[in-house]
C-alpha cells in the first residue's frame, strides 16, 4: 500500500470556464502543467489524473500522463478523489487541483511533513495571505478563518473576517491542496449529497466540517492562482514565466 497517492481530478464541464483542463498554456494544456509541477517532487508513479471526460483521456494519452477514469456522477472533485480510494488504497491521498497551473511544487512536500507529523488529523488543506482587497472581496476566492493551533473554523467565498467599516485588513485565501486519510475519504463518499453549508458555498471542504471532523490547515507559499473564470488567465499570464 502506498504512503501517498497525489490525485489530480480534471472536471471538463466547468461552470465558469468549459473545457478549462485543455486550455493551451504556452504550448501545453493546463493538466499538463499541472502534472509536471507535481512530477518535480513526486516519482510519477504516484500520481493520477482523476477524469470522466474522453478528450482529458485522449491528452494524457497522448502525453503519457497517468490517469484513472471516474464516473459521471462525482458531485465534487473530493468525491472524484473517494472513487480512486475506493479503486487504490493508500495512507494519504494528496488532492492537487487541476487549475493551478503554477502551483508551487515544493508545497507538496510541505503538505507530507505536516500529515506525518500531525496524523491525529485526518484532513488537511492549504493556505496564504490575501495581499490585496481585489481578492478579498472577490467571490471566486475562499476566504478562511483558523483557530490559534491552525484548525478551520470556517471557509466562504464572502469577504471574511470582515470589520465594520466593510475594509480589508488582513485575511487568508485557501490553496486548493488537500491530503485526506483513506477512513475520511470513505466516510465523505456516503453522505451521497452536498452537506447545507457546502451546497451554499460551493466548497467542498465544509463537508468535513460539517460532519464534525477537525481540519489542519498548513500555511503555503502564495504562488498559486486557481483558474476559475476568465479573467483568472490574465493573472496567470503575469506570474507564468516566473514559475
Amino acid at each position: 500500500m502506498k504512503e501517498f497517492l497525489v490525485v489530480i481530478p480534471a472536471r471538463y464541464q466547468s461552470t465558469r470556464l468549459p473545457g478549462k483542463p485543455l486550455i493551451n498554456i504556452y504550448g501545453k494544456t493546463m493538466i499538463e502543467w499541472v502534472y509536471l509541477r507535481c512530477k518535480e517532487v513526486i516519482p510519477e508513479e504516484n500520481i493520477l489524473i482523476a477524469t470522466d471526460h474522453i478528450e482529458i483521456i485522449n491528452e494524457c494519452k497522448e502525453k503519457n500522463l497517468n490517469y484513472i477514469l471516474t464516473s459521471t456522477n462525482c458531485l465534487t472533485g473530493t468525491d472524484r478523489v473517494c472513487e480512486v480510494a475506493k479503486k487504490i488504497k493508500a495512507k494519504y491521498y494528496i488532492n492537487i487541483q487541476g487549475d493551478e497551473p503554477v502551483f508551487n511544487p515544493q508545497d507538496i512536500l510541505l503538505l507530507m511533513s505536516e500529515v506525518r507529523e500531525y496524523n491525529q488529523y485526518e484532513v488537511f488543506g492549504g493556505y496564504t495571505a490575501i495581499k490585496s482587497m481585489e481578492d478579498f472581496f472577490s467571490v471566486n476566492i475562499p476566504k478562511l478563518v483558523l483557530n490559534n493551533i491552525e484548525e478551520l473554523l470556517y471557509i466562504s467565498r464572502s469577504s471574511i473576517p470582515l470589520n465594520k467599516t466593510n475594509s480589508f485588513i488582513s485575511a487568508n485565501r485557501q490553496v486548493c491542496a488537500y491530503a485526506f486519510s483513506y477512513n475520511s475519504l470513505i466516510n465523505f463518499s456516503n453522505t451521497n449529497k452536498k452537506t447545507f453549508l457546502e451546497e451554499i458555498e460551493d466548497i467542498e471542504i465544509l463537508r468535513f466540517l460539517e460532519s464534525a471532523i477537525k481540519v489542519k490547515m498548513v500555511k503555503m507559499s502564495d504562488k498559486s492562482i486557481s483558474i476559475d473564470v476568465e479573467d483568472d488567465l490574465n493573472k496567470l499570464n503575469e506570474k507564468m514565466f516566473l514559475c
